[in-house]
């Protein structure tokens, strides 16, 4: 056998490299079945096509066909290449590379040594192409999709199958029996207790609380994976041989104290009365607002007040947070919305004509989401018609001009946020959230909250419409109108049909007084002439 790392020496005393009569086997596929799969995750060009090594002899840089390594593109050929575009595209050149790789079929390697404007740096080699055939996989996000389809036209003609990895599955008996396959798997590779029947529900329970669908669970597997080994630990810890419900329970809880720390400030503040919120009495226009602040791997709900003012004037709503630039454009399109839901209401005979402020008390960050706008509206009628409003009940939904309550995102996290200030300062039985009807498939609440609202101490009432929703909050019957658009006298249309027509006749009164006012002026001047 010759050692090609230490050559011989002649008789002549000059060294003699073998290395001419080797054979540089770049990838042997000889015990693969079938076409090879090879995942990239560090694809820069080096990487994807190889390199040619250099080695110092007599002072200088020169180099040997030995010294040819191969890239992923070489170990991928006849097979399959996956690729994360967002690693893939933090490299340019290795882009560009790529697609005239993939254009031509031949893998080119550019020489290091010639890399540099093509000026030649040290003694190299220029190896012939290597013909190529292989499926190369994009791995990305919707966005850069779309970004790279419209900016290069090579991205077209290259990718050309596009595919959408969906982030949940229906929640049907033979996915249930997946995931406890799933986490029986886990347990035996990795050497964890196995879980008895409790234990797999409770997981499977978390899964649909990820999506927020009762009909649906996650496929964020390795979510599920980590849930896994803590609820293995805490039962290790407890001393079962199997874990429970009651250990993957505790190993949610410790991952909700180890991230819960800002809403437990947030709660604090509104306990201590430093932030308003009232979950108790009357009040005219003020209504308990509910959103979401998500902190990344926790997100969690938190009530805030939301008031109204109505007076004399034609400036409509005026949304506080919207004429400074503190709210997004989903929100701006929610509170004009209301405008064509009260001219749709009250305006089909006569103009309306008011003036209106809303705001969100306390309130010193962006907002965004149309998901407020039916609290909105429950405070300018709740204004409008002098009608007070339980504060023991919070709200969320999205409405429409129509008056049709639409789902929002959250809903979970908007109840729970208040039923822990309602539990805090003591459950009446009157407290509540509404929600929308749409969103009751989306429950997966809490166990503190089923309880309560199994023995009724917390409700949540699921509507369809504004107008149960404000017989809700004021106890008053919304009412009807009646071929002449009128509404029957208790009721809270009338009370704002009313008031808005006395604000309308405040308005124009004043109008002509001032107008009146100017004729008087005029008048004097002409006698003075």
């Amino acid at each position: 056998q010759i050692d090609s790392f230490a050559p011989p020496v002649g008789n002549d005393d000059t060294t003699i490299d073998m290395r001419r009569y080797e054979v540089n086997v770049l990838v042997d596929n000889g015990q693969t079945e079938g076409a090879p799969v090879i995942s990239e995750q560090n694809p820069t060009y080096n990487n994807l096509f190889g390199r040619l090594e250099y080695e110092m002899q007599g002072g200088l840089l020169t180099t040997h066909f030995t010294n040819i390594k191969c890239g992923s593109l070489h170990y991928a050929n006849g097979g399959y290449l996956m690729i994360d575009a967002h690693e893939l595209l933090e490299n340019p050149n290795t882009w560009r590379a790529l697609k005239r790789a993939l254009t031509s079929n031949q893998i080119s390697l550019q020489p290091a040594a010639t890399m540099n404007n093509g000026q030649v740096l040290a003694k190299s080699l220029a190896p012939e192409p290597i013909p190529l055939n292989v499926k190369v996989i994009l791995m990305g996000s919707p966005d850069l999709f779309y970004a790279l389809y419209y900016a290069d036209e090579a991205f077209q003609t290259l990718f050309k199958v596009r595919a959408d990895f969906d982030g949940t599955m229906p929640n049907v008996v033979g996915n249930v029996n997946e995931y406890a396959q799933f986490i029986a798997a886990r347990c035996h590779e990795e050497k964890l207790l196995h879980f008895d029947p409790s234990g797999v529900g409770r997981v499977v329970e978390h899964g649909s609380r990820l999506v927020d669908n009762q009909n649906k669970l996650s496929t964020r597997f390795g979510l599920i994976a980590d849930l896994v080994r803590e609820a293995s630990f805490w039962a290790g810890k407890n001393g079962r041989s199997l874990v429970t419900a009651a250990d993957v329970q505790q190993a949610l809880d410790e991952r909700l104290n180890r991230a819960n720390f800002y809403e437990l400030r947030t709660q604090e503040r509104i306990l201590n009365e430093q932030v308003f919120v009232a979950t108790a009495g009357e009040v005219v226009g003020q209504v308990n607002g509910l959103s979401v602040i998500d902190m990344g791997e926790y997100a969690f709900g938190i009530p805030g007040r939301l008031t109204a003012r109505t007076y004399v004037g034609d400036g409509g709503v005026v949304h506080i947070e919207r004429e400074i630039d503190m709210s997004g454009p989903i929100h701006d399109k929610g509170v004009l919305t209301l405008n064509g839901y009260l001219g749709g209401k009250y305006a089909t005979e006569s103009a309306l004509s008011f003036a209106a402020s809303l705001t969100f008390e306390q309130n010193y960050a962006g907002i965004d989401g149309d998901s407020a706008s039916s609290t909105e509206l429950y405070a300018l009628l709740s204004s409008l018609g002098n009608l007070p409003i339980k504060q023991g009940i919070a709200v969320t939904g999205s409405v429409n001009q129509r008056g049709e309550i639409q789902p929002i995102g959250g809903v979970n996290e908007k109840i729970e946020g208040f039923f822990k200030i309602c539990a805090a300062r003591g459950l009446t039985g009157e407290q509540g959230v509404i929600i929308p009807a749409s969103n009751v498939g989306d429950l997966m609440l809490s166990d503190e909250v089923i309880t309560a609202v199994s023995e009724g101490n917390f409700h949540i009432w699921a509507i369809t419409h504004v107008d149960e929703g404000i017989e809700l909050l004021t106890g008053v019957p919304a009412g009807k109108a009646d071929e002449d658009g009128q509404f029957e006298e208790g009721t809270v249309h009338h009370a704002v049909q009313g008031q808005l027509r006395n604000l309308e006749s405040k308005r124009s009164g004043n109008k002509e007084d001032d107008d009146d006012d100017e004729a008087d002026e005029g008048d004097e001047d002409k006698e003075e002439s």
